[in-house]
């Protein structure tokens, strides 16, 4: 077998993230909403025939980590009879999924008769339908009261869609005009990277392209089993909790190292609830990606290669390995932060010069909407402070990479004006290198509406390493008109009116290091 120089392996991983990126723009430049324009919580990534993933553009982690999954249910679903010039969908999260709100679309890259390779995007579409608006109703215990469920499903053919799967979905939305047009920037994105693909199997010879492909994915397999030698054997565990009204609700995990291996063992986690907090088994993979690639060395391309070592345990039932028909909206945007939290604090233990303190652990879910709109955003909070730096403020963390919505871009787009945005001053923990510091902003509602809230870390503050202090809590509060300030839960669906104001203080990050 002809090897590949390093040269030639360096220039294939770069065109083949470039490919994933480029995806991505197109995406974000072609949606219609702004939680996907502004704020880029949308992903995209390349796969080789297998459905093993090839490489990812810098998305959001709980995204990439768990889209491998999706891939694999359309190839369970489909196997042999999959379409040249298809597109298929998926958003139920016990087939590929993660939570409703989530639609990948994938697509299939034929050359010379056969498949040649994957591409796929998945984007959070800020309603569909469910309980209440944006998809993320506080009280729900049953998935389908979180919106409409896409399994496996064929949606596009010969570059149009499918009626049987797009005018369900788009009829299941309180804002169809707009699921329409970031649907649409989907399948574009998605036929951008198959022509990517194509052109490079066509300059490289398809031989040359699948043994650049395998070179690739072998070489994040080294460069993770290399990393993973560096650490010291043996069995580090650490556990957090999920707050769930007056309960705190335990994720405990043990990390096994072994040479060049590592086991995560999620089995002593609470059992899943009657809740929305539930997490399914491809979120939690995701976030021992993430957590794992942040312990060593995170310029190792993010591809299957690199997980290859990376083994996995979870108890069926339990809030990591939900099991259908729980609701699991928040498992995917709360319960990822915390799974994140435990991997990082048991390879603190073996790395702890590379690992930083605890983050705000919660992307703060703000819904808002009525059957004229629906608005979606996580709110950023405190970064841990590391080993050598402080940790950053007003910025998303963990499995979140998501951007700000300007203030211009929301009070164009809904009945809002924004009274007031800034750094919530003092949240940071103190430490050598100190915690960052979360936000504080406060929106004016212009109509009425319905609000959702989705927030950990309100009663269980962001931890500190090394000597460093803990961040300080989130809080919620709601100003009714005329009425003194209530301080509301964390998780919470409340009717709002013309007049009411919502603050939303986010949590800051743990500090590192005994203070000065």
């Amino acid at each position: 077998m002809t090897s590949i120089n390093p040269i030639a392996l360096e220039v294939a991983r770069n065109q083949f993230a470039s490919i994933a990126d480029e995806m991505g723009s197109v995406l974000r430049r072609t949606s219609y909403s702004p939680n996907i324009k502004e704020r880029a919580d949308c992903s995209a990534a390349v796969f080789v025939a297998s459905g093993e993933m090839l490489a990812q553009a810098e998305h959001i982690p709980v995204h990439l980590g768990s889209m491998p999954a999706s891939v694999a249910a359309v190839l369970e679903r489909f196997g042999e009879d999959v379409e040249p010039e298809t597109q298929y969908a998926v958003n139920d999260p016990f087939f590929g999924g993660t939570h409703l709100n989530d639609l990948t679309l994938v697509r299939p890259v034929f050359f010379g008769g056969s498949i040649a390779g994957w591409v796929a995007n998945r984007a959070h579409h800020a309603d569909v339908r469910g309980e209440a608006p944006g998809s993320m109703p506080a009280h729900a215990v049953h998935v389908d009261q979180e919106g409409h469920r896409v399994p496996p499903t064929v949606a596009v053919r010969g570059g149009e869609w499918v009626p049987e799967f797009v005018e369900p979905f788009i009829q299941a939305t309180r804002t169809p005009a707009e699921r329409l047009g970031d649907l649409s920037a989907q399948l574009g994105a998605n036929e951008v990277g198959a022509r990517r693909i194509l052109a490079a199997i066509e300059t490289e010879g398809p031989e040359r392209y699948e043994l650049l492909a395998g070179a690739l994915l072998d070489y994040g397999e080294r460069r993770m089993r290399s990393a993973l030698k560096e650490l010291p054997d043996g069995v580090y565990s650490f556990s957090d909790v999920m707050e769930w009204g007056d309960s705190d609700l335990p994720i405990r995990v043990a990390v096994e190292i072994d040479g060049d291996r590592l086991h995560a063992d999620f089995s002593e986690t609470h059992s899943q609830i009657e809740g929305n907090i539930n997490a399914v088994e491809a979120v939690t993979r995701s976030c021992l990606y993430y957590a794992v690639r942040v312990g060593t060395d995170p310029s190792i391309p993010a591809n299957g290669g690199c997980y290859r070592p990376l083994e996995l345990t979870t108890r069926p039932g339990s809030l990591v390995a939900a099991q259908s028909p729980a609701a699991v909206a928040a498992g995917n945007v709360e319960t990822s932060q915390r799974i994140a939290d435990v991997l990082l604090g048991a390879l603190a233990q073996a790395a702890p010069d590379r690992v930083p303190a605890a983050s705000q652990g919660t992307m703060n879910n703000v819904l808002i909407g009525s059957d004229e709109f629906a608005y979606y955003e996580t709110l950023a909070g405190g970064q841990g402070g590391r080993p050598g730096r402080t940790g950053q403020s007003g910025i998303h963390t963990g499995m979140t990479n998501t951007k700000n919505t300007p203030i211009e871009s929301l009070e164009s787009h809904y009945p809002f004006r924004v009274v007031r945005y800034g750094l919530r001053r003092g949240s940071g923990g103190a430490g050598e290198f100190a915690g960052g510091e979360g936000i504080e902003r406060e929106i004016e509602f212009l109509a009425p509406a319905t609000v959702s809230l989705m927030g950990e870390r309100r009663r269980v503050a962001p931890w500190g390493l090394a000597g460093g202090l803990p961040g300080s809590t989130g809080e919620d509060w709601l100003m009714r008109k005329g009425a003194e300030p209530e301080r509301v839960p964390g998780k919470s669906t409340f009717d709002v009116e013309v007049g009411d104001t919502l603050l939303v203080r986010t949590p800051g990050g743990g500090g590192w290091g005994v203070p000065k």
